[in-house]
């Protein structure tokens, strides 16, 4: 069970700085049809890897915590990463798949009318700024897990 706990973190990790990363990229070319691409895979990635990594992380983690006596959820480490996780999911779901919902509808608009709304370069920094925190939040938590301070 480690071993998938291990697995679905790098992939969940490996998933955020690399849908950030095209993210970022896109948008500088200022390419409209590559801007709405990459919006459109941005959710789907998120839909295939971010959801589903941050459950199996949960359940993983809190069966594998039980399996070494639920005692082990008193340790500041595992009950911050805990906590930081959660944030995440909510971050995640509450937040960042609405904005992303949005950037694909107007990333779309934009490539039919031939320029796109300022209000996507808005929608763009809303999710860079709440993407950097559910991003540096796993970070700290893989700190936590790995140093268990």
């Amino acid at each position: 069970m480690s071993a998938i706990h291990i697995l679905a973190s790098v992939i969940f990790l490996g998933n955020l700085i690399t849908t950030a990363f095209w993210k970022v990229r896109a948008d500088r070319s200022g390419n409209l049809e590559n801007m709405a691409m990459t919006s459109r895979s941005v959710l789907f990635a998120d839909y295939v890897f971010t959801g589903p990594g941050i459950a199996t992380l949960l359940v993983t983690g809190i069966l594998l915590a039980g399996l070494s006596g639920w005692e082990r959820f008193q340790e500041p480490w595992l009950s911050i990463s805990l906590m930081l996780l959660l944030v995440t999911a909510f971050i995640w779901a509450g937040v960042l798949i609405p904005i992303q919902l949005r950037m694909v509808r107007l990333s779309q608009e934009g490539l039919a009318a031939g320029s796109l709304d300022p209000a996507y370069t808005r929608t763009s920094k809303r999710w860079s700024m709440f993407g950097g925190i559910a991003t540096l939040l796993p970070i700290v938590i893989l700190f936590l897990m790995v140093l268990r301070p």
